[in-house]
């Protein structure tokens, strides 16, 4: 989580864009993110001129020779503030929104409408310099909790999941899954890309080998990562996010996933999402063949009938969803467990504690793992009763130290070691036959045993002799007291 150094330096310039009119929070985030952009640009270029030097080699950088003064450690030195804000408002951002070239890239697609909004040169000088303060690029946990928390100023923030997974949560699932260097990934409803950031992040930490071979290199930087949004703004946010996480063209669409329009089938391998779970649509607006797996309106359902409809056979899926997914008795939620489960392989449900998407919302969520066959395959599914996750559950989110998220990642990685456990434990085997017997339901507690303790409590008689002897030494205490009084 950020700290609360960054974090007041982070509130400076929000006040500074605040004080100088710009209030809405999508607003400042973009121009806030715009400014970030630039200054991780001119670092990330530092960092190769650097590495190239030292192995003596060519390198063709993003700023051409006749370009330097846009980068950021140069403007940012310039004598007067009226000075910068012509070399940034003029130059600077008409730079960066033609960086791609491309036009078909999700950057140049995203970035032609964007528009520099900062009114004033003390302003900008003011955020600049506050800017300037902020951890580098290069710490990209660091710079992930900074999104994190500009995300969460976001107004709707409540009501649009995609925009408020917390990051650690996102790397477990990440961890989870493992992505491969071979994979296609997807989330379709993205936000600010945060689940395909940390599986890029994952890739680089895990496989950098990959970096090696031509043809995987070429994939990671143009046809493994696919995400959607209804949002052009945070399809802006996400598309910078990728390319300074080092995805040149990752493939970002302004797309509703759930409609007609969408007609992605059988592409991906992987699905990493936590979708939009309020709120309900018309079928008219559906796509008819969402609703061939469940007839609902509830947007939950329909993206996990999304999800089996557009993964590859042997495709993996890792999702969050709200509790009432796992045992809502409803033709529509028992159509779906039933789908997932018999026509394809649940691997595991890990419900999460309430306080996990605090102070934005208490709802109650899981996270749901399972193989896209076609044929079942559903044989044990594990359940893992996540309690702590390194945080408070309250609005405060402050660190603590009990955490599970190791131990999950750990347990799952191992599950041969599972089949021991009984339902006391914290994690344990349902087999397919009394998930049946059960109606499909998933929530953990339809099969955890709990342990109830005798406990022994006094007798009403004793008890109420105790509270007479407390009340007589209460009384001849008070008579000591007025006594005493008296003497003074």
């Amino acid at each position: 989580m950020i700290t609360g150094e960054i974090r007041n330096r982070v509130d400076k310039i929000w006040e500074t864009f605040w004080t100088g009119g710009i209030t809405n929070p999508l607003t400042v985030i973009e121009q806030f993110t715009y400014l970030l952009f630039i200054k991780g640009l001119d670092e990330t270029e530092t960092t190769k001129e650097q590495e190239v030097e030292f192995l003596g080699i060519e390198h063709e950088g993003v700023f051409p020779k006749d370009k330097q003064h846009l980068r950021w450690n140069r403007f940012k030195q310039l004598g007067s503030a009226e000075e910068m804000y012509d070399v940034v408002s003029n130059e600077v951002f008409p730079f960066i929104k033609n960086l791609h070239g491309k036009e078909e890239s999700a950057y140049s697609k995203y970035m032609g409408d964007a528009t520099f909004l900062i009114p004033t040169p003390n302003m900008l000088a003011k955020i600049v310099d506050g800017i300037d303060n902020l951890p580098p690029t290069e710490d990209r946990d660091a710079q992930g909790d900074l999104y994190e928390y500009l995300l969460s100023k976001i107004a709707t923030s409540g009501t649009n999941g995609q925009f408020r997974t917390p990051r650690h949560i996102i790397k477990m699932i990440v961890e989870l899954m493992k992505p491969t260097p071979e994979d296609i990934i997807i989330d379709p409803a993205m936000g600010s890309a945060g689940f395909l950031v940390a599986a890029s992040e994952y890739l680089r930490d895990n496989h950098s080998d990959m970096f090696l071979v031509q043809g995987l290199k070429e994939h990671y930087h143009n046809t493994m990562f696919y995400g959607n949004d209804m949002d052009r703004s945070m399809l802006r946010i996400g598309a910078m996010n990728m390319m300074l996480h080092g995805v040149d063209n990752p493939n970002i669409d302004y797309r509703d996933s759930l409609a007609e329009i969408n007609k992605d089938k059988e592409q991906y391998t992987l699905v990493l999402a936590n979708p939009p779970f309020k709120g309900s649509l018309d079928y008219e607006s559906v796509s008819n063949g969402l609703l061939k797996i469940a007839m609902t309106k509830k947007t939950e359902l329909l993206f996990l009938s999304l999800f089996i409809r557009i993964l590859k056979p042997g495709g993996r899926a890792a999702v969050i969803v709200p509790e009432g997914v796992l045992f809502r008795d409803q033709k529509a939620y028992n159509t779906i467990r039933k789908e997932i489960i018999e026509n394809h392989k649940l691997e595991a449900i890990i419900s999460m504690p309430s306080g996990v998407f605090k102070p934005y919302a208490g709802v109650s969520t899981a996270i749901l793992i399972f193989t896209k066959t076609g044929a079942g395959g559903t044989d044990n599914v594990w359940f893992y009763d996540m309690k702590a996750e390194g945080f408070t559950l309250d609005d405060q989110r402050s660190p603590i130290e009990q955490n599970d998220i190791p131990d999950i990642i750990q347990k799952f990685n191992n599950l041969e070691r599972e089949k021991e456990r009984t339902r006391n434990d914290q994690s344990f085997f349902v087999p397919l036959e009394e998930l049946r017997e059960n109606n499909y339901d998933l929530s953990i507690n339809k099969y955890k045993d709990i342990d109830y303790e005798e406990i022994e409590y006094e007798t009403p008689e004793r008890i109420l002799n105790k509270i007479d002897t407390y009340e007589q030494e209460i009384i001849q205490g008070l008579k000591k007291l007025k006594e005493s009084v008296k003497g003074l």
